[in-house]
């Protein structure tokens, strides 16, 4: 990365630090851009050219899933199927980051149950990377899998996901160990996507 990259890199970690901790102990609605802007010492302007809108501080990571899972599709060996590109995809997310296993994952799951202007740019952003992931399967797989079976295969992984999160994060405490989380995601989503499976995945 260059010296611009990393500051910019840096910045945009400190909105989103600093918005967890503002919407955590003032609540989502209370806090303005202005104060998350000058808790990360920038400007209000200025944060605009790091994230859309307040909603999107809750979804810091959501292109790097989506490259994830376009990069495991494409960097597949020849006995990898779809559901096995998007378990690696999974790994290779969890290894990277805390993003799904973490405080922000928490705050975010229970942001989306309560506002609705979070619900619907989760929602919004959801339909967009299944819709991204699954046209890149077809095109990998086109002798495994038509554009609406990738679409099917999918939505069975992004729905596995949130859903053995709403479990594990609504029964966690401030001990839950991310790894676990990580471990029990993909427990279930091999559960999920276990009839595309070439060789049953381990347990």
């Amino acid at each position: 990365m260059s010296l611009r990259d990393r500051k910019r890199a840096r910045t945009r970690q400190a909105l989103t630090a600093a918005a967890l901790e503002l919407f955590e102990s003032r609540g989502y609605d209370e806090t303005t851009i202005a104060e998350i802007a000058a808790a990360a010492e920038i400007g209000t302007r200025t944060f605009f050219s790091y994230f859309p809108s307040k909603e999107d501080l809750l979804f810091p990571e959501a292109d790097a899933r989506v490259r994830a899972a376009v990069n495991a599709i494409a960097s597949r060996g020849p006995a990898d199927g779809p559901a096995e590109v998007l378990l690696r995809a999974l790994q290779d997310v969890g290894e990277a980051s805390d993003d799904l296993s973490g405080r922000m994952s928490a705050l975010r799951l229970r942001l989306f149950r309560t506002v609705p202007a979070v619900r619907g740019r989760g929602l919004q952003l959801q339909m967009e990377a299944q819709r991204q992931i699954a046209r890149h399967l077809a095109a990998a797989f086109p002798d495994q899998i038509d554009e609406v079976g990738a679409g099917a295969l999918t939505g069975a992984f992004l729905g596995a996901v949130l859903g053995a999160l709403q479990v594990l994060l609504e029964n966690a405490d401030d001990s839950l160990d991310p790894a676990a989380v990580q471990q029990a995601m993909q427990v279930a989503v091999s559960v999920a996507l276990a009839p595309w499976f070439r060789v049953p995945p381990p347990s």
